[in-house]
């Protein structure tokens, strides 16, 4: 069976894509600060019948993120590595001119940082893999200017130039750089607390992953809801 590492997989995006891979069959190594959250996500995404692997830690350890490659590799391999773990820099966001900096250092060390240095940690495996795939969860924000963004924003849009690069640097590997658009998550709901309008479910965009995976488009990056429209 294929083998996936997520990030961030007890909540929102990360445990929407895990069960819905789950359910194709993929082996799996889910990573999350909160242990009892990530235990809750394992053990319904390990009702599918497949091998589940939950690792509680903070990605920018790396010594956890040597751990979560070494249980890949006792499952088989790495053959999707999805960095969906992300840091907003403040909650709820601020202007730029009120964002501490120490902020900013964590978002970057979280989405930028760590996502690099896991990559690195799998890349042997990737490598091996007849259908390698990296994926980076980015935001609109990485691309738009939006007031209060600018710290997370300027996170993404780093992720995304690695993502580009690596692309460029291992030409047998797919890595897609992907905007999911607008979700109802915690990070989205810490982010911009005031805002209440309604937004779909993460599990709503995850066919767009999916689709990913399935056609293999060249690497690049992708918006969630085109992918979602070209249906």
């Amino acid at each position: 069976m294929p083998v996936a590492i997520i990030t961030g997989a007890s909540k929102g995006l990360g445990r929407a894509l895990a069960e819905a891979l789950a359910a194709r069959g993929w082996d799996l190594v889910l990573d999350a600060r909160g242990a009892d959250a990530l235990t809750a996500a394992a053990t319904a995404v390990a009702a599918h019948g497949t091998r589940v692997e939950a690792l509680p830690g903070d990605v920018t350890d790396a010594g956890h993120r040597a751990e979560l490659v070494a249980a890949a590799w006792r499952l088989g391999g790495v053959d999707l590595l999805v960095n969906n773990a992300s840091a907003l820099g403040a909650e709820p966001l601020v202007r730029l001119a009120e964002l501490p900096l120490e902020g900013l250092r964590r978002a970057l060390e979280v989405n930028v940082v760590a996502a690099l240095g896991l990559v690195q940690e799998a890349l042997p495996l990737l490598r091996e893999s007849p259908a390698g795939a990296v994926v980076t969860v980015s935001s609109d924000a990485a691309a738009e200017a939006y007031e209060t963004w600018g710290g997370y924003g300027a996170s993404k849009a780093a992720l995304d130039q690695l993502a580009a690069v690596l692309a460029e640097e291992e030409p047998r590997l797919r890595v897609w750089a992907v905007d999911p658009g607008d979700m109802a998550t915690e990070l989205y709901a810490a982010a911009v607390p005031d805002d209440d309008h309604p937004r779909p479910e993460p599990a709503h965009v995850v066919p767009a992953f999916l689709r990913l995976l399935d056609e293999r488009p060249a690497s690049g990056r992708y918006e969630a809801p085109s992918l979602l429209e070209e249906r």
